[in-house]
């Protein structure tokens, strides 16, 4: 049986596999995203403003999505936010075994990629593309690279 994968509507026969572009994959996503960004958001001790601003609403939206209030659906780019932002925090919870998963992203960085900014200033001011390099960073320092 050949897979297919259609780029628009359902996916078919392909494994399952999702997309952010698909309604119902946005909708069923929504809520785990958005309460794992919101536990992320404060194990980094994140202010109400930085974890709008790293999800990509404005902070109303935020207070109502940790108050449990908002029953929207995510973008295709705010959900593609909120998984660079846990593959961030999956790898530094592998990459350190204590406090420091936590601690690192508050921390001015001299990487390459930011510039002396925190982790954090840094993927606020970048936008996705250095969420992405954020995500890509972490896991290359796992890997050892």
């Amino acid at each position: 049986m050949t897979n297919v994968v259609q780029l628009h509507g359902p996916v078919a026969e392909a494994g399952n596999l999702q997309t952010f572009a698909v309604e119902a994959d946005r909708s069923r996503l929504t809520a785990p995203a958005v309460k794992a960004v919101l536990r992320l958001i404060d194990a980094w001790d994140g202010s109400n403003a930085e974890g709008a601003a790293l999800l990509g609403v404005s902070e109303s939206t935020w207070d109502r999505m940790k108050a449990g209030r908002w029953e929207g659906v995510l973008s295709q780019d705010q959900l593609t936010r909120a998984s660079a932002l846990v593959g961030v925090f999956k790898g530094l919870h592998l990459l350190f075994a204590d406090g420091m998963a936590d601690r690192w992203p508050r921390l001015p960085n001299r990487g390459p990629i930011f510039d002396r900014l925190s982790p954090i200033q840094a993927m606020i001011t970048g936008g996705i593309p250095r969420m992405l390099e954020t995500r890509q960073y972490i896991d290359a320092l796992r890997g050892g690279l």
